[in-house]
């Protein structure tokens, strides 16, 4: 069985390398939808996967970091990393380019990293991230699966938030607690 569970953040990137002149020259941002996929190899004593109200402890937190925020590769200049860490608020360097597909990785990556390191108190199975969607557009999606989690190498503990996101992440100590394991 599988479950579904969707997210939203508007967000602004550049994905350099790319093909295309202008979304590899130009910030532009999208409207992102994140779909998670949950299996089991039970239902817990409520009879579900997993309760969707255990996804706004800490996975919410994550993608919610990405909302009004600009996402920055890590293997930009120092000059345009000062400039958006200078004069924004909320950003996020990641240690690859911000693209769907590698956005639909870095978030296998953190929620099978969250799941793992989380003690479920209510029956759950052995409860695991199958896949994650992020449409990136009205017709685009990047589908990321767990046998997909190698086409990259990405070090979720590579991955900065600014100050500003982290303090207002809820649970945030928790959370900085497992993310740091």
């Amino acid at each position: 069985m599988i479950i579904r569970k969707k997210f939203k953040f508007e967000g602004a990137h550049i994905v350099r390398n790319c093909s295309t002149k202008r979304c590899k020259t130009s910030i532009h941002g999208h409207s992102y939808k994140v779909e998670l996929f949950f299996t089991s190899n039970k239902l817990d004593n409520g009879y579900m996967i997993l309760d969707f109200g255990l996804t706004k402890k800490h996975i919410k937190n994550i993608i919610d970091s990405f909302d009004h925020a600009y996402s920055l590769w890590g293997e930009e200049s120092e000059e345009f990393k000062n400039f958006f860490k200078t004069n924004s608020l909320r950003w996020v360097e990641m240690p690859v380019s911000p693209s769907a597909e590698s956005y639909s990785l870095m978030f296998l990556k953190f929620i099978d990293h969250i799941l793992k390191n989380t003690k479920f108190s209510n029956g759950e199975g052995d409860v695991k991230i199958s896949s994650v969607r992020v449409h990136e557009t009205k017709t685009g999606y990047a589908e990321a699966f767990v046998s997909d989690m190698d086409l990259i190498e990405l070090d979720i503990k590579k991955v900065i938030f600014s100050d500003e996101i982290i303090n207002e992440w809820k649970n945030k100590d928790e959370l900085l607690k497992i993310l740091s394991t």
